[in-house]
């Protein structure tokens, strides 16, 4: 259950590339005091593995374990970028130790350099890991920082960047008031939404879900759902934003809603490929962020809702109608909750998928077919001491019964785009780059 994202970054003008990469691991390995987890390891309570667990400060924290230095083998291409990001992914976390890694990779062609980071799920969502890059990046290329992006100074930097910071000795802002009188309201109001999402499952299970898609409801069996391995294959792309935006106007849908047509065409190219295209539709897993704007300090804040690909349909205006109509139930649906009533849903629509891979029958009867995951990031240009941020790829999380996952983060005018799967279940995963783009271009034809 770890996930990780590569940054790609390039080289100023006129620096020592190795006192560069020299500096940037010292940056990581400074002695400034680390935030929570990243200080902190996993404890368990009295009742040992079978209780509860909880984050402890690790009195030995060896900063030289966790950030690592790699370089490539010439000639430094994409390819062998991705085939090492797929060879440290593959490697468990050590639960001994805080729950994350750093890896400064150098050897690239046209003056370019990576950083690999590795967090546990547990410490980490999709908004909070963009917000560590921003934290560690600034919008201005003359800026300078010897700060850890891990550190509590660099992470109280950002808040204040973003009107967060204020004074302990003030009085509670208007937020926090807000924040008190809802929790409060909603210790009244919670069962009645909980109850009114139940009875929405109930319906769509008896055939009146007006759209919702919900799990193992219709859901096929492919190579998707097997069961993984150890190892890993990752890839990743860019596409402009402005491609999808153009078809999301035309067709009055969402840019999430394009993005997932885009994944629909393309897992229809592959499972065609396979001979293993079921009748019914995929369902994806789609996680929904329910943080509040001014929450920079929780780990994980996320929901989901379950989106009917509509793969069965061989035409991609079908395949966008189903889309779109089963995104909108479900959105719909967490509308009506509270942050708080969201995240227990998540907890309840998480149930189906950990249940099933703990009995070991995720890849026989799948409650979902994947994970599709959209993390909105920043729109302006990053840099890094001077060097610029290219691109910004996640690498998400695969296990029994999903063997694949497909993450794209929107950074300064791109969609990055992140697919992780298991090498021995999901062959040859590399593909579904080309599929993904001959399916934007049938959509754009499509309009």
């Amino acid at each position: 259950m770890h996930v990780a994202g590569l940054n790609l970054l390039e080289f100023p003008e006129r620096v020592h590339r190795r006192n560069f990469m020299a500096r940037l691991g010292d940056c990581y390995s400074s002695t400034t005091e680390l935030r929570k987890p990243f200080a902190h390891r996993v404890a368990h309570g009295a009742l040992g593995r079978f209780g509860p667990l909880y984050w402890e400060h690790d009195p030995d924290l060896d900063l030289d374990y966790h950030v690592r230095h790699s370089a490539l083998p010439e000639p430094g291409r994409y390819r062998e970028l991705f085939a090492l990001v797929s060879r440290l992914h593959a490697a468990l976390l050590d639960r001994s130790r805080p729950l994350w890694e750093v890896h400064l990779i150098e050897g690239l062609r046209d003056r370019q350099f990576a950083v690999y980071t590795k967090l546990h799920h547990a410490t980490i969502d999709g908004v909070a890991g963009v917000r560590l890059t921003e934290g560690g990046c600034s919008p201005d290329p003359t800026a300078n920082t010897d700060l850890s992006p891990l550190s509590i100074e660099a992470h109280d930097r950002f808040k204040a960047q973003h009107g967060h910071a204020r004074d302990k000795d003030l009085a509670p802002s208007e937020f926090e008031l807000k924040a008190m009188a809802e929790f409060f309201k909603a210790q009244f109001d919670t069962s009645a939404h909980i109850l009114g999402v139940i009875k929405n499952y109930a319906a769509t299970w008896l055939g009146l879900g007006n759209g919702l898609a919900v799990p193992w409801r219709h859901v096929p069996h492919t190579v998707i759902n097997s069961q993984v391995s150890g190892s890993r294959r990752f890839v990743a792309q860019s596409w402009s934003i402005d491609r999808v935006r153009a078809v999301s106007e035309a067709t009055d849908a969402t840019i999430n809603d394009v993005v997932l047509a885009m994944c629909s065409g393309a897992l229809r190219r592959y499972l065609e490929e396979q001979g293993d295209l079921p009748e019914h539709s995929l369902r994806a897993l789609v996680p929904v962020s329910v943080r509040e704007k001014n929450d920079f300090d929780s780990a994980v804040a996320v929901s989901y809702i379950v989106a009917d690909l509509g793969t069965r349909h061989e035409d991609p205006a079908d395949r966008l109608e189903a889309i779109v109509d089963s995104t909108l139930a479900g959105k719909e649906m967490l509308g009506e909750l509270t942050a708080r009533e969201a995240s227990l849903y998540a907890s309840l629509m998480q149930t189906p998928l950990f249940i099933a891979s703990l009995m070991g029958v995720a890849d026989w009867f799948p409650p979902v077919s994947t994970v599709i995951s959209n993390v909105p990031g920043p729109r302006d240009q990053l840099y890094w001491n001077g060097a610029p941020l290219l691109g910004s790829y996640p690498v998400s999380a695969v296990f029994h019964g999903f063997a694949l996952n497909i993450t794209f983060v929107s950074y300064h005018g791109n969609l990055d785009f992140g697919i992780i799967a298991c090498r021995r279940s999901v062959p040859r995963v590399q593909r579904l780059i080309d599929y993904l783009e001959q399916s934007l271009s049938e959509l754009e034809d499509m309009v």
